[in-house]
């Protein structure tokens, strides 16, 4: 468990630390037509590949492929630490991402073959919970510390010590399950190649939409992921062992289940992304005063795992703890969402918190209870598809709440700018519906020096793109909310789920 703890603390770290040192990195590589796919390319492999390694595990034991994850992770964070421009450095991203995909498809699912009872594997989540949240929070202060002292590339080379001492923890000490099966397996690479061109697929459509809209290119990616998706639903029909078994959407419990992954993602990265943008651009707040109130989020999932560890197995319906913990999101939201730069900090602290404890709520058990409802034959496919959906659901909210908060901030600050005038709204609407003047200092005094000797009040126009500013944030933060609004009466669909101690352990060969 302390190997499988590494890896996700490996994950976490890595997503956090590199998103800090972007900035850096852009300044001495140059190529800002590539910035976005420093975190596209990681994205976009670790979500094709996360389903199909989490299938393989299930017929072929889960080890060899956790120790190959880390293995192409560390190596590849090694070649992002090397890279002379930005293309190099998005192809090992890409490579990274693999690795990661490979790390969240396996390493989840070898929890449940490591304690089949369930009482505790509830209570070994904790190591989890605790990994990710010391990765998320320890990840932005790591990352800013790593780059101003000893640069950018250094961010990629802290995998380095953490993914060896996974990589021992898990070579040596974690048993090599493999589930007996009768006759030969076959395995569906026509069914893992769909898999990953329909979600590579939908990713870059869901990317290009915001970006530039139903443009003839983005209907005919529309239309080809339409396709793909109906030849993989035919080819999994056909397949004696499918990458994704359709028996598993057969089920209402697990396509809830589903569902609620793909909301609590949605959730969870807009709130994660547009809190922080909230509390600098918005109410004006420097970058340590923002990251020290956004801190709970990261600090409470480990807090709420612990305390759902001592409550979900003693509660006679235990999927209470999913409502309470989207209802903590729902009141976050709306606490977030009626947020002012009069509000005292104690109460943005108190919603943050809300926040991570209902994270810690719902993520583990999330996996928990799809473990019990899928069987040991589906468990790598039934966590990877969690995994996935989270990731796709992530994908949906940041996408579609930053269209809409981009498209509303851009429209106020054109309707404040028209009442000084159609000539100054044509000169000045470009460089004011740029959120980025409202957070970076530097921009935003040059600016300002350049109202004044305009003889315009600057500070007046600031106020007003300011309140523009949270007025969008505002409404995207309450659709986050509605989402969590909509899992809420969607977990009372979920049947009873009794948690059953397991009377046998699998197989298990020596490593």
């Amino acid at each position: 468990m302390l190997g499988i703890g590494l890896v996700n603390m490996l994950v976490a770290l890595d997503q956090t630390v590199v998103s800090t040192a972007l900035p850096s990195i852009v300044a001495e590589l140059q190529g800002f037509q590539f910035y976005a796919w420093i975190a596209s390319a990681y994205l976009l492999a670790s979500v094709v590949t996360v389903p199909v390694f989490g299938r393989l595990g299930d017929y072929f034991g889960r080890k060899r492929f956790v120790i190959a994850a880390v293995l192409v992770f560390t190596g590849a964070s090694v070649l992002c630490g090397l890279a002379t421009d930005m293309r190099m450095l998005a192809i090992a991203r890409a490579l990274q991402g693999i690795g990661g995909g490979m790390m969240v498809g396996t390493a989840f699912a070898s929890i449940p073959d490591l304690f089949p009872d369930p009482h505790a594997r509830v209570r070994w989540q904790v190591v989890m919970a605790a990994a990710y949240g010391i990765g998320t929070a320890a990840g932005p202060s790591l990352g800013g510390w790593l780059s101003q002292h000893f640069g950018w590339r250094s961010t990629f080379y802290v995998n380095l010590p953490v993914g060896a001492l996974a990589l021992y923890f898990i070579w040596r000490h974690l048993p090599y399950y493999r589930r007996e099966r009768h006759g030969a397996v076959k395995i569906d690479w026509s069914g893992a190649l769909l898999v990953a061109l329909v979600l590579g697929g939908f990713q870059t459509l869901i990317e290009a939409l915001p970006k530039d809209g139903l443009t003839t290119g983005n209907l005919a990616l529309a239309g080809a992921v339409a396709v793909l998706a109906a030849a993989l639903l035919i080819c999994e029909r056909r397949a004696t062992h499918p990458i994704v078994p359709l028996d598993l959407f057969r089920d209402p419990q697990l396509v809830t289940l589903f569902t609620l992954s793909t909301l609590s993602g949605f959730v969870m990265f807009s709130l994660i992304f547009f809190a922080p943008l909230l509390l600098q651009g918005g109410f004006g707040l420097s970058p340590q005063s923002a990251g020290l109130l956004a801190t709970p989020i990261a600090a409470c999932i480990a807090i709420g795992s612990v305390i759902n560890t001592r409550i979900v197995v003693r509660l006679p319906r235990p999927t209470l703890v999913l409502t309470i913990g989207y209802s903590l999101l729902v009141a976050a939201s709306a606490a977030l969402a009626f947020a002012t730069p009069r509000t005292p900090h104690l109460w943005l602290e108190i919603a943050m918190s809300a926040v991570g404890i209902g994270l810690g709520f719902i993520l583990n058990n999330l996996n928990i209870f799809a473990q019990e409802i899928a069987g040991r034959d589906r468990l790598g496919i039934t966590t990877a598809l969690l995994q996935s959906t989270r990731m796709v659901g992530g994908m949906l909210g940041t996408s579609i709440l930053a269209t809409i908060v981009t498209h509303s901030y851009a429209s106020g600050v054109s309707d404040a700018l028209q009442t000084l005038g159609p000539k100054v709204a044509t000169q000045w609407l470009p460089r004011l519906s740029d959120p980025r003047v409202l957070v970076d200092a530097n921009l935003r005094e040059a600016m300002l020096g350049e109202l004044h000797a305009a003889g315009l009040d600057g500070g007046a126009l600031v106020d007003a793109t300011r309140r523009v500013l949270v007025h969008a944030l505002h409404i995207g933060i309450g659709i986050a909310g509605c989402a969590a609004l909509c899992a809420v009466y969607l977990v009372k669909r979920i049947a009873h789920i009794r948690f059953r101690r397991a009377a046998t352990a699998p197989n298990r060969q020596a490593a």
